[in-house]
């Protein structure tokens, strides 16, 4: 073939490389895409590694392992037991709002929508999984005590950048449930996957347990286990980045210390890498 002949392919080929990127800008990505530091959407390193925004993202050159179920599986249900739960909820004040929301029940329930959750490759990994979300939810919520997000009706947290999550006017996106899911992107996409209108009903997080327990698995799932193999810090940082290097040492001690006390109850150490 000529060049002549092949130079419209060539211009077409590049036009439609161009159209995919600029679509991308800004992201609003699938699930299981990452949205990099430039605003588009991938996996590998380029996307999910350094600056990367939202997603599946990990901070370290290659992607982490995440086997999905093994020969260590255990039965969540067995591990976060009546008591176990009870021990946490009951250190909430009488009057919390998340005293008469909360249950073990309906965590139960959500978990059937995330099967795999609790069931990595080895007894002590799958645990350790269960110790860290446990304790991410007892900080987060001031021990199941707090539904919503304190004074969350006083910040904006749309981000019109993200424009496959629309924000409707009328409604807020301030922390709500156990990982108290902020942000219109997070709410968009947590309510695709859970079938709820998490754009123009967020406040479903906050008014049903078990929907509400579906979101914080969601988020879980999504952003958090990705980077799980890099140890208990690097949950942090995926979850409130503000408290690593010195953002906010107490509070991420607060989160360190109750991994490691729930490691303790499950009978497993917590590894290495806790802080961020």
């Amino acid at each position: 073939m000529k060049m002549e002949n092949k130079l419209p392919m060539i211009l077409v080929a590049m036009a439609l490389v161009m159209i995919a990127s600029v679509s991308a800008q800004n992201c609003g990505c699938a699930s299981d895409l990452c949205c990099s530091k430039y605003g588009y959407c991938g996996t590998g390193d380029d996307y999910c590694g350094d600056g990367c925004q939202q997603g599946p993202c990990y901070s370290s050159p290659s992607t982490p392992s995440t086997p999905s179920s093994g020969s260590g599986s255990v039965n969540v249900a067995d591990v976060v037991t009546q008591d176990f739960f009870n021990s946490i909820i009951s250190q909430a004040a009488a009057n919390c709002e998340g005293k008469n929301f909360y249950t073990r029940d309906a965590f139960l329930s959500a978990l059937n929508s995330y099967s795999t959750f609790g069931q990595l490759s080895s007894t002590d990994d799958s645990k350790r999984e269960i110790a860290a979300a446990f304790a991410h939810f007892t900080h987060e919520t001031g021990y199941f005590c707090y539904i919503n997000e304190q004074n969350g009706a006083s910040h904006n947290y749309c981000d019109s950048s993200y424009t496959q999550y629309p924000c409707n006017p009328n409604k807020q996106y301030f922390g709500r449930g156990p990982l108290q899911l902020t942000w219109n992107y997070n709410y968009g996409a947590a309510g695709n996957a859970n079938n709820f209108d998490g754009l123009n009903a967020p406040e479903t997080v906050g008014n049903d347990a078990v929907v509400s327990f579906k979101a914080a698995l969601w988020f879980w799932m999504t952003n958090v286990r990705p980077v799980e193999s890099q140890g208990f810090g690097a949950t942090i940082r995926a979850i409130n980045s503000g408290e690593c290097n010195g953002g906010n040492t107490s509070e991420m001690n607060d989160r360190v210390n109750l991994y490691k006390q729930y490691c303790q109850d499950f009978g497993v150490a917590p590894g290495d890498n806790l802080t961020c």
